[in-house]
């Protein structure tokens, strides 16, 4: 393991918004808890999709949506509250 220094332009909590050494960009920090969450929605999603459940596929993709959208946002909030460019 190594330590380093980070640059942390939201609070800490969920979901942060961090530049590592030697990055120009920032990052987005997914806790192990939230990641295991997105997977298995999208197993889901799959699972649905495969069986044919369209309806109920849409619904879980409309949730991922909406959660990966808030995300995103944050992401471009605290760049945009810190004079950096998106990357993308």
């Amino acid at each position: 393991m190594e330590r380093v220094e980070a640059e942390l332009f939201t609070d800490g909590g969920n979901d942060a918004v961090v530049r590592l050494p030697g990055r120009r960009s920032p990052g987005f920090l997914v806790q192990g808890d939230t990641l295991h969450i997105l997977q298995t929605d999208v197993t889901e999603l799959v699972e649905l999709c495969a069986a044919g459940d369209l309806e109920e596929a849409r619904q879980v993709a409309n949730l991922l949506h909406v959660d990966l959208g808030a995300k995103l946002q944050r992401y471009t909030d605290a760049l945009e509250a810190h004079g950096i460019p998106r990357p993308f």
